[in-house]
């Protein structure tokens, strides 16, 4: 088939799906712990979700950003309500979303008279396959074959706050710190504790941006509408947010608090496609839906249940090194790389990932509920103790 190779695709092909649940084109059932890598956080075939985007179909679909857009309007006040930021750009992707956060980024660094701005950023860190998203990813594995990559970039260990005050004191070029409150491509690993409230001192002591990377922590999948907000008196600049949006259709956004967001004006950038009506249609029903039910809230209890119902099944299994994650954002470390384990899973039933080679990610939709985790937590502890 005439497709480029670029995902080693497991075989099986997804007819439908129904909340937690995706059914392939022989009718058997999956338990989605993946939710199309934290994207369906109201799962499958929300009827809110639906029915936006069914309407919103009829009525119109695209009209460009040369004028105004209701729904985009709409959806930024939404946003703005619960992250606490001021303005919105809208665009097709978390890679888009970091782009645009680099680009305002590089705006106030010559705002300050420097000729040459840079961003600091970390080991293990994933922005995108861009080519400066990808710059800005500490996974020099993607990167081999890019080069030359994009100037504008330091690089600090993740988690290591006396470094990158070392780094900022040392270089006046950097502008802007960019950063994942949890990092998701490179082992679920959260921040230490101290380290993103250390790094807004820092920011705020050197004129810097924090800018704050949730494209997959985002919309609820941590416990809170965005992982930051769990940390007392922490916000961004700066905050790059997709997946989660839109339950499934394309849609990313860059959020930026002022005087930050008026850096973009008329011309510095922009966008066919993002901010439509259609996503902006869809991406309004899943905010409404997780505000009405509370669904940040609920990731929350369920992320603590799967986690504790993991480590009692799993905390003492001679593979299994570290159980870690935020909300309904989970990892489970193995002390080796696990052989065929996505494929089995995939053959008992069960959609799971692994990433950083030897992590177990799980990112179920928010809609999980307690039968579901021990489902969950059966399969993968069936599959782990029979490869031991």
């Amino acid at each position: 088939m005439p497709l480029m190779s670029t995902y080693a695709r497991l075989p099986v092909a997804f007819a439908r799906g129904e909340g937690v649940w995706l059914y392939d084109t022989e009718g058997r059932r999956y338990l989605d712990a993946l939710a199309g890598i934290a994207v369906c956080g109201l799962g499958h075939s929300h009827p809110a979700v639906t029915r936006a985007l069914q309407t919103q179909a009829g009525q119109l679909l695209h009209t460009s950003n040369l004028y105004r857009i209701p729904a985009q309007e709409k959806l930024s006040d939404t946003l703005c309500a619960v992250s606490g930021m001021d303005a919105a750009f809208f665009c097709n992707s978390g890679a888009e979303a970091n782009e645009a956060a680099i680009k305002i980024a590089r705006l106030h660094g010559h705002g300050k008279g420097i000729a040459e701005p840079q961003i600091l950023v970390f080991s293990n860190a994933f922005h995108g396959r861009t080519l400066a998203t990808l710059t800005a990813t500490g996974n020099f594995r993607i990167q081999e074959g890019f080069s030359p990559l994009l100037p504008g970039f330091v690089r600090a260990p993740y988690g290591d706050l006396p470094t990158v005050r070392a780094l900022v004191q040392a270089n006046p070029g950097i502008c802007a710190i960019l950063a994942e409150p949890l990092q998701g491509e490179g082992g679920v690993r959260p921040a230490p504790e101290g380290f993103l409230t250390g790094l807004r001192e820092v920011c705020d002591a050197h004129g810097l941006l924090l800018m704050l990377d949730e494209v997959q922590t985002g919309i609820g999948r941590t416990g809170a509408f965005f992982a930051y907000q769990q940390i007392p008196g922490l916000r961004p600049d700066v905050l790059s947010l997709a997946k989660g949006l839109g339950n499934g259709v394309p849609i990313g956004a860059m959020l930026a608090r002022q005087p930050t967001a008026a850096l973009f004006g008329p011309g510095k950038h922009g966008t066919t496609f993002g901010g439509g009506p259609l996503v902006c249609a869809a991406a309004q029903a899943v905010l409404d839906t997780m505000q009405q039910e509370a669904i940040p809230a609920h990731a929350g209890r369920m992320g603590a249940l799967l986690r504790q119902r993991l480590q009692k099944r799993l905390g003492g299994h001679p593979e299994v090194l570290e159980i870690r994650g935020m909300g309904l954002m989970v990892g489970i470390e193995l002390a080796h790389k696990p052989e065929r384990l996505v494929e089995r899973a995939l053959e008992a039933g069960l959609l799971i990932n692994v990433t950083a080679e030897k992590v177990i990610r799980l990112l179920p939709p928010l809609i999980l509920q307690e039968a579901e985790i021990d489902l969950l937590v059966a399969g993968l502890s069936s599959l782990l103790e029979s490869a031991s």
